[in-house]
């Protein structure tokens, strides 16, 4: 099984070499320039390249951890992540998309300990989710979110709830003070719509008003708006 994926992976990397024209590394092979640093859940059903239709190198700037997160704790304060403020501060990148997904386990983990107390066994995991809690509980708050629904949509709710919550982070960090922030959840559960894989733009340097949203998003893109709070 080791040695199967082993010779898959090298032959997607073919794939990936064979796609690339000989000049796609000419304005970039010595420096980068990303437009955009994008703060995106890990979880493997959430392509980060592919959602953007990134097929060239150096348009994105990939962060990726559990719960999308992008606030890192150095000696007891809450600071912006090296790996988002890095090409803020040295590519010249001025937009900062936070992209959280409907269905996030982290989100899920992260309302079961807010709920009952219980978190992950694993100490990285359990760190990672105990950074989402506070914003799960601050979520509960909100008057959209019933987890008593039989739907069950409080889970997307939060998802979208902690999306304002990190660009509201992001927002008001130094080291995004000229940059633009976007917020967006991923949908694969039709929580927003119908199209699998769709993302749906929630927050707009902090504004949230679907109206206003697709105003800014243009009459082509409307669709690409949505609200669960």
């Amino acid at each position: 099984m080791t040695r199967r994926l082993l010779a898959e992976l090298i032959e997607r990397n073919d794939a990936h070499v064979a796609a690339l024209d000989r000049a796609a590394f000419d304005d970039c092979r010595d420096a980068q320039r990303p437009p955009v640093v994008s703060v995106c859940c890990s979880d493997s059903r959430v392509p980060q390249e592919g959602m953007w239709a990134a097929d060239r190198p150096g348009f994105l700037f990939t962060v990726g951890n559990i719960g999308n997160r992008a606030v890192d704790v150095v000696d007891g304060d809450r600071v912006l992540s090296g790996s988002v403020a890095y090409p803020l501060a040295h590519t010249d990148t001025g937009v900062v998309v936070v992209v959280g997904h409907t269905g996030c386990g982290a989100i899920g983990a992260a309302l079961v300990a807010a709920q009952t107390g219980e978190y992950p066994d694993e100490p990285g995991v359990r760190a990672d989710v105990a950074e989402l809690v506070p914003v799960v509980e601050s979520g509960l708050e909100h008057p959209a979110v019933d987890v008593t629904d039989p739907e069950d949509s409080a889970h997307d709710q939060l998802v979208e709830y902690n999306v304002h919550e990190q660009v509201a982070f992001v927002r008001g960090s130094d080291e995004a003070a000229a940059a633009d922030v976007y917020g967006f959840v991923y949908d694969f559960h039709h929580a927003y719509g119908d199209r699998d894989g769709a993302v749906y733009l929630v927050n707009l340097n902090g504004e949230r008003d679907p109206e206003t949203l697709r105003a800014a998003a243009g009459p082509n893109h409307a669709d690409h708006v949505g609200s669960l709070l």
